[in-house]
């Protein structure tokens, strides 16, 4: 099925873009390439929800030009509170569609770390992105999201980890949302070469209390042999956005992908975290955590699909809707022929804090194999009024014990986030959204 399509720019527009950041020739055939494609392709078809009638083409500009840093203590008081202003010296700020601030240890510079906006990055590496940049991950032909993301990205990061390179401290990645009017294409590109390990957070984080614009957000992360990716996002966008996000994995033999998200987005969102386990070995462990309200409508889906021989995937959602929200939680857990040995396990957790809030868990696993490992746990329910009473036997009010039930039962998640400025943050999103 495909939908039509109100498209706010044309083919010119685009080239026009790529023009003008004097990207290369790759980078401007496959945007044109991409756009003439949107048309045509079907939106893609998450489980249990009609998109068809959401908005994710119209949006008031495709670029908002916004003010840069020359230091983190220029940073305005909402970024302050999750970096570390001090002691921070890998991280790169995006000011709406801006690059706002880079730093870089040199110690990381002389062991040929890359940190650096995507659109620099397909300059000044240009065979290296063109190698990676949706290739591997996520097609620019997968479906009209995809598509559309191709040929507008005007944002993102590249990292990139050379082989054998351990880097010990996380890289922080901030991308601020301050104007109501601006739209977010971000591209993430993290190549993690055989026997490294990074450790990247990610933030999104609106200040606007509501937008009119899109995000289209995608992250590929490449994991070579016997590598280690710990991926860490906090996702805080406004109400009035159409959001769809997609966070993909590529592993190979013995690598590791470590995913644990807080999805905190107060506007109608498609989120899609997919691990493909391509190497023997190789093992993908997913955590997330979302608090919907007000009437909110979100689709998440979380998959590990085993292609290689002794493959383990782990998958943990909590979620917890209130008010006239509704969000499907759906957990793939598939196993390919030839992937024996594989571990598939996955557990989502629901609860409900209102008579209107509704949360769907809907466990999958698909299994084309015979020696292996697979389970899923799942429930979705009220709060236990047993945990309730237990408090407010001890002199806690019922609002106060509701609150401290939700931080019990989602603190599997924020606990895994690595920088404790963003463990912070999510917290006090938490707090805010469950008042």
């Amino acid at each position: 099925m495909t939908v039509e399509t109100k498209l706010a720019v044309t083919a010119q527009d685009v080239r026009s873009f790529s023009e003008a950041n004097n990207e290369p020739s790759w980078l401007t055939e496959l945007r044109e390439s991409a756009l003439a494609n949107v048309e045509t392709l079907p939106l893609p078809k998450p489980d249990k929800t009609n998109i068809t009638k959401w908005n994710f083409t119209e949006f008031p500009a495709h670029v908002v030009e916004s003010t840069t840093y020359a230091s983190l203590a220029e940073l305005p008081e909402e970024v302050k509170s999750i970096v570390d202003v001090e002691n921070q010296h890998n991280i790169y700020i995006q000011h709406n569609n801006t690059p706002a601030y880079l730093e870089l240890s040199e110690e990381l510079k002389a062991q040929g770390v890359i940190l650096t906006d995507i659109i620099t990055a397909s300059r000044e590496h240009s065979d290296l992105v063109k190698k990676y940049y949706m290739t591997e991950g996520v097609k620019a032909d997968a479906h009209k999201l995809a598509a559309l993301h191709a040929a507008l990205v005007n944002g993102g990061v590249f990292v990139y980890v050379p082989k054998n390179v351990i880097i010990e401290e996380p890289l922080q990645v901030v991308f601020l949302h301050d104007n109501p009017e601006a739209s977010l294409f971000n591209h993430v590109l993290i190549v993690a070469e055989a026997n490294s390990s990074v450790t990247y957070v990610e933030n999104y984080l609106s200040t606007v209390d509501e937008a009119t614009g899109q995000a289209n957000i995608i992250a590929e992360v490449i994991v070579n042999d016997n590598a280690k990716v710990i991926f860490g996002a906090v996702d805080v966008l406004a109400k009035g956005l159409t959001t769809y996000v997609n966070r993909r994995g590529i592993l190979h033999r013995d690598a590791t992908i470590e995913w644990a998200a807080g999805l905190m987005n107060d506007c109608d969102t498609i989120s899609e975290n997919i691990s493909h386990l391509i190497g023997d070995g190789s093992n993908a462990d997913s955590k997330s955590v979302v608090v919907g309200r007000g009437n909110q409508s979100q689709n998440f889906t979380t998959e590990v699909r085993h292609w290689g021989k002794a493959s383990t995937g782990y998958i943990l959602t909590h979620g917890v809707m209130k008010d006239a929200s509704r969000a499907i939680f759906n957990g793939i857990g598939k196993i390919e022929h030839g992937a024996t040995k594989a571990d598939a396990v996955q557990e989502s957790r629901v609860l409900m804090f209102s008579e209107d809030a509704r949360g769907d868990a809907n466990p999958i696993l698909l299994i084309e194999e015979d020696d292996v490992t697979a389970g899923h746990a799942a429930s979705v329910g009220r709060v236990d009024p047993i945990q309730l009473y237990y408090l407010m036997s001890r002199g806690i009010a019922k609002k106060e014990a509701e609150r401290l039930v939700i931080h019990g039962f989602l603190a599997p998640v924020v606990n895994k986030l690595p920088i404790e400025g963003v463990k912070k943050q999510l917290t006090e999103v938490i707090e805010r959204k469950v008042r």
